[in-house]
């Protein structure tokens, strides 16, 4: 049986299992096992294409840095929650084959007496900057505008969400279709990726709840009362020994630990565009490692496969700070983090694989096999690290 998480103390759920029994009834669309929901070309009714509708926020990611940016006065910050909101959408999207003719609308919700206007004019023309380096990237984008409300009496400082929308053949739809045998690469989250301008410390916008409550210091409860829920318990508030500009060596430079955190989520799309070139004969399937870490793939799994990942990434030092400040076991880690690496391909052979990490490491991101599947009479995600079983998640 699964234990509970530490993480739903605070308020969250790493599984969102509340959420998918909500919606376990509701259509799941033209290929109900994509990782985002297909639906007919409501737009011109054209059999032969399908529209894609998806909605993410940069989570509780934009409270971090709230602080950060009050403690120190870097606007930057928020350029790193534009990209984060972003992504979430992108990544989820391109796993169904979704790279081009892609329409992007951002939210914003703000609370005006904490978020001044150089926040948010800071937010909006990194937007459009930012989808200006996904084009020149070769993934199409276009920007057609938002909206950005004043909602002071139900957000406490900000809320950061996209909306993207794409209409695309439906015979370049992927559908996850993970099979026996088959072998798993797992693709680096940390590092910096040959578009990136600075090390990644592979934080993505999930799990950020633990990660800043476990690591930073209990001063930010008395200083930011806004940046947190005031119904959590305040034994699992800020109750870490960080401070946000603590200094910390990763990879040869000094970055403050706050930023380390506050990496932005890494796009894998230039590469995701280069692996859809394997037919649906080698490809099987791409996982998005966001809500549930290294146990998101069992919602698109066959009831009778163990998922065996048995080379799993070197922890990278990220969150080995987030281990070391919570305490709390691997196995939970594994459930709330993406632990070193945020995107997962099933190919059918180890050539396949060996062609995908090439592939990674033309665009300086680390790859390598990390497991693979294989018959079994109770469906099971097995996380093994030399040689000893650290979660056993049957779904």
């Amino acid at each position: 049986m699964n234990k509970p998480l530490t993480y739903d103390l605070r308020g969250v759920s790493a599984s969102k299992d509340e959420v998918h029994n909500a919606i376990k009834h509701l259509d799941k669309g033209l290929f109900p096992n994509a990782f985002c929901k297909i639906i007919p070309d409501i737009v011109a009714g054209n059999p032969e294409f399908c529209n894609i509708m998806h909605a993410d926020t940069a989570g509780t990611k934009t409270s971090l840095a709230y602080i950060y940016w009050k403690e120190t006065g870097d606007l930057s910050v928020w350029k790193g929650i534009v990209e984060d909101a972003i992504v979430m959408n992108l990544d989820d999207m391109a796993c169904v084959g979704c790279v081009d003719g892609i329409v992007l609308s951002s939210t914003i919700g703000r609370n005006k007496l904490c978020i001044p206007g150089d926040v948010i004019s800071t937010l909006i023309s990194h937007t459009a900057a930012y989808i200006d380096k996904l084009n020149a990237l070769g993934i199409g984008i276009t920007l057609a505008g938002g909206e950005t409300a004043d909602v002071g009496d139900i957000v406490r400082t900000i809320d950061v969400g996209y909306t993207a929308f794409a209409r695309m053949p439906r015979k370049s739809v992927r559908s996850v279709d993970i099979q026996e045998n088959d072998w798993i690469v797992g693709f680096s989250s940390s590092g910096k990726a040959s578009y990136e301008d600075n090390y990644n410390g592979g934080m993505g916008s999930n799990g950020l709840t633990s990660a800043r409550h476990d690591v930073f210091s209990h001063e930010y409860v008395a200083k930011y009362p806004e940046s947190f829920n005031p119904m959590v318990d305040d034994d699992v508030v800020y109750c870490g020994s960080k401070k946000l500009t603590d200094p910390v060596d990763i990879a040869g430079e000094t970055m403050t630990v706050g930023k380390l955190v506050l990496s932005p989520t890494r796009t894998y799309m230039p590469l995701i565009r280069e692996i859809l070139s394997f037919s649906t004969e080698h490809l099987h399937g791409l996982i998005h490692c966001t809500g549930g870490g290294q146990t998101k793939v069992s919602k698109f799994m066959d009831k009778t496969m163990c998922v065996r990942k048995n080379n799993l990434f070197p922890i990278p030092p990220l969150f080995q700070i987030i281990q070391e400040e919570s305490g709390i076991p691997l196995a939970e880690m594994y459930q709330v983090f993406n632990m070193g690496h945020r995107l997962e391909a099933y190919v059918s052979s180890r050539d396949v694989a060996d062609e995908l990490i090439s592939m990674a490491d033309s665009f300086g991101i680390e790859a390598q096999v990390i497991g693979r599947t294989q018959a079994s009479t109770e469906p099971v995600i097995l996380l093994e690290k030399e040689g000893q079983t650290i979660l056993e998640y049957r779904y």
